[in-house]
């Protein structure tokens, strides 16, 4: 009598059966198998909403996020999709300009402070992330223009007495 003829009936997925030997079937077993013992190929249908999108981001997470939120009653297919586009693009642009401020600074890493520099020189993000502070980030090199002495009559008129 082999080891397949002794399998149990009651399958226990990889635990030893009543009879002592471990069931043939459920050892082939992996996480991308059917119960025939077959891989599953992956088809369109399977395939994830950032992979449809071609995005990084998580399309089902925002979509998620959004539900949870109570935006709105409904949120469309399109919704959670565009979001997450929104995002990765800001994201990308962020890193691009603090990657540059880096390699300005001959830094490999990323810091906060490239960050804060990345995200003050720009006008646009600048204006989107005015209230946010970073971390560690620090200020803009320079002096503000409010310190500094205007030159206007009242410095005219000391000068000339």
């Amino acid at each position: 009598m082999c080891r397949r003829d002794r399998v149990s009936t009651q399958s226990t997925w990889g635990r030893k059966e009543k009879n002592g030997y471990s069931s043939v079937q459920s050892s082939k077993m992996t996480p991308s198998a059917t119960k025939s013992g077959k891989k599953v190929k992956k088809t369109a249908s399977q395939k994830t909403k950032s992979g449809k999108a071609g995005l990084t981001f998580p399309v089902a997470r925002c979509g998620s996020l959004l539900k949870s939120g109570r935006y709105s009653r409904r949120v469309g297919q399109g919704a959670p999709v565009y979001l997450a586009a929104v995002l990765e693009y800001l994201c990308a642009e962020v890193l691009e300009l603090a990657a540059n401020a880096a390699r300005d600074n001959k830094k490999k890493r990323i810091s906060p402070r490239f960050l804060t520099l990345a995200i003050r020189n720009d006008e646009e993000i600048n204006k989107l992330l005015a209230g946010v502070t970073i971390a560690g980030g620090g200020i803009l090199p320079g002096f503000p223009q409010v310190l500094l002495k205007k030159s206007g009559k009242g410095s005219s008129l000391s000068q000339e007495v």
